[in-house]
């Protein structure tokens, strides 16, 4: 079974693009490698998004803010699928990525930005936890060797 290389990308890297990084790489189908990155990378993942990632099951290792940069290097992973999930990232000039990949935007709020108490941010972590699920399992639904940018993009819009 052939895997997709999905890079999802978001400004600091430390939250909604980790998520979708775990998500893709522990999805049920076996379909997805999930890698993460941003424009100007944080110090450190959230605390919360980083909970999440090892409920899933997700390797502790390879939790870490990492600059898109990486990723437009002649030794990186080739990437399927690019994924922006917050605004400020869909509208910054990205990379030049290898191999011409589909690319959409998957945009949702920043959990890591609600203030209250511990149990309200872990319930806006595990939105955008569920909704990255939701996507990516309608995105495994599909015929994914045939699947192009519009396809990718109308995938919002069915969640």
């Amino acid at each position: 079974m052939k895997q997709y290389n999905i890079l999802f990308l978001c400004t600091h890297n430390s939250a909604r693009s980790v998520l979708g990084e775990a998500l893709a790489s522990t999805h049920p189908s076996g379909l997805f490698v999930g890698y993460s990155a941003g424009s100007t990378p944080g110090t450190q993942v959230n605390p919360f998004a980083r909970e999440i990632a090892l409920e899933l099951g997700y390797d502790e290792s390879k939790l870490r803010s990492k600059s898109w940069d990486e990723y437009g290097l002649p030794d990186a992973p080739k990437m399927d699928f690019i994924v922006t999930v917050c605004d400020n990232a869909a509208g910054e000039v990205c990379p030049f990525w290898p191999g011409k990949p589909s690319t959409a935007h998957w945009g949702f709020p920043d959990p890591s930005q609600v203030q209250g108490t511990d149990l309200e941010k872990k319930a806006a972590f595990n939105e955008v936890r569920n909704g990255l699920k939701r996507r990516l399992d309608i995105l495994a639904a599909m015929p994914l060797e045939k699947l192009d940018s519009m396809s990718l993009k109308e995938i919002h819009t069915k969640a």
